[in-house]
């Protein structure tokens, strides 16, 4: 399988991806627990059915210590004993933004308040510039299926 069009080829792409990674950069440096983030990009890429960050994201936590277990039940993170109270905050949070045509008033009060009572501001601004971001990679690599399974940990930097 072959992308429809070679992103990663592309000086125009390639201006836009330099400028998305800068931004990642900024929330990868934040305070937000690096494990939370990795968990927020595998539940919106998993929603957005983007394989390809969902391939690098599972493979980053797991190279990065997350457990298989943890891994394998992001998909049904409220049936699962394994998250904590913290962590199911961010999922919901990430779900609501993610889902925001399918939620009527985007990121309901209490799923706010919630993440709120785990999070300072700048985590909060982390948050929400997160899954604002995965949303944007979700959206490159569906529009072009972008194939999935061959990325490596570390290949883009």
């Amino acid at each position: 399988m072959e992308a429809r069009l070679n992103i990663f080829g592309s000086p125009v792409a390639g201006r836009f991806m330099k400028y998305i990674n800068a931004a990642g950069k900024a929330i990868t440096d934040s305070t937000l627990p690096a494990a939370t983030q990795e968990l927020v990009k595998i539940r919106a890429s998993q929603i957005n059915g983007c394989a390809f960050c969902t391939d690098m994201h599972t493979k980053d936590a797991a190279h990065a210590g997350e457990t298989s277990v943890r891994l394998n039940l992001v998909a049904a993170w409220r049936e699962a004993t394994v998250f904590t109270d913290a962590e199911r905050a961010a999922l919901e949070v990430t779900e609501q933004g993610t889902r925001i045509a399918d939620a009527a008033g985007g990121v309901s009060d209490e799923a706010w308040a919630d993440a709120a009572k785990h999070y300072d501001e700048e985590q909060l601004a982390a948050l929400v510039s997160l899954i604002a971001l995965i949303n944007t990679y979700n959206r490159l690599n569906v529009l072009v299926q972008q194939p999935a399974g061959d990325y490596v940990p570390g290949m883009f930097g």
